[in-house]
């Protein structure tokens, strides 16, 4: 079983340090879409003008209604990972979606992962070839409370680097990325990682930032679709900690050798993510 864990959401940090820093330095031309509305909640996508190499700075901007939930990367036992696609031939490919620190949400018996708080998932897009007037995609993500809604909705804005220039949306997407969880470092980090010959038990070792606590929570993301969080034989000594991870039915024939998974470990304040090889 999943255990519930005592952790400052971080989706709620405040941006008050982050405005005042940007404050300081020149702004950045930006821009929002209009908001997009479903009777789960809304969504809306902000972005900075490209860079000098094409690079867009974004993110797909989510407010669940109150008692409404939407989900991580891989949401669980149940639900529906947010996606964004590009306008087809548009110009603009996704580079990449990161996702803020999510927490555990128990439906029944359901366990799912994701948010119950307004939360801006940060997005890398990347010009290919001439530049654009519009950054335009397709966002699906689902909302759910005593029911799932699957929201769709087509977002656009301007890219003209002559378009409004103001400091909330880059202290929004600053405040998002801060959301994120870190990298490795010498004090929180997987030392060790094996998955035993019958691909059913991930036995993993840490160390964690903290030298004492209750048990982290750890999400281990495999095939897409398929993520492992049922923890067993926990051992908490000091900074070091070793379970094993419960790993469910993988796809028929699958070979883990060569391939990466994902792991997140969320221990009190602090969260790592990281990625598994498999030789």
């Amino acid at each position: 079983m999943l255990k519930k864990l005592s952790f400052i959401h971080l989706l709620s940090m405040p941006i008050g340090m982050l405005v005042a820093a940007i404050l300081a330095t020149s702004p950045a031309h930006a821009a929002t879409s209009d908001w997009a509305d479903n009777q789960g909640g809304r969504m809306r996508l902000v972005a900075l003008a490209p860079d000098a190499q094409g690079h867009i700075r974004a993110a797909l901007q989510i407010e669940p209604a109150p008692g409404w939930i939407t989900y991580w990367r891989e949401p669980g036992e149940s639900g529906i990972p947010p996606q964004v696609s590009p306008a087809p031939d548009s110009g603009v490919a996704l580079a990449k979606m990161s996702f803020p620190v999510p927490r555990p949400i128990t439906v029944g018996a359901i366990q799912e992962i994701g948010y119950d708080a307004p939360v801006t998932l940060p997005l890398d897009f990347r010009v290919e070839g001439k530049q654009p007037a519009k950054l335009e995609l397709t966002a699906f993500i689902g909302l759910c409370k005593d029911i799932c809604i699957p929201f769709q909705a087509e977002l656009s804005l301007p890219l003209s680097s002559a378009g409004q220039s103001t400091s909330h949306e880059q202290a929004l997407l600053n405040a998002a990325d801060s959301a994120l969880p870190q990298a490795p470092a010498p004090d929180f980090a997987v030392e060790r990682h094996t998955l035993s010959a019958d691909a059913k038990t991930l036995s993993l070792r840490l160390t964690l930032p903290e030298a004492s606590g209750d048990a982290p929570l750890v999400y281990v993301t495999g095939p897409a679709g398929y993520v492992f969080f049922k923890q067993a034989n926990g051992r908490r000594d000091g900074k070091s900690f070793a379970t094993d991870i419960a790993i469910g039915k993988l796809p028929k024939n699958y070979d883990i050798k060569g391939k990466s998974w994902g792991i997140l470990v969320i221990d009190g304040e602090h969260a790592m993510e990281t990625t598994l090889a498999f030789e």
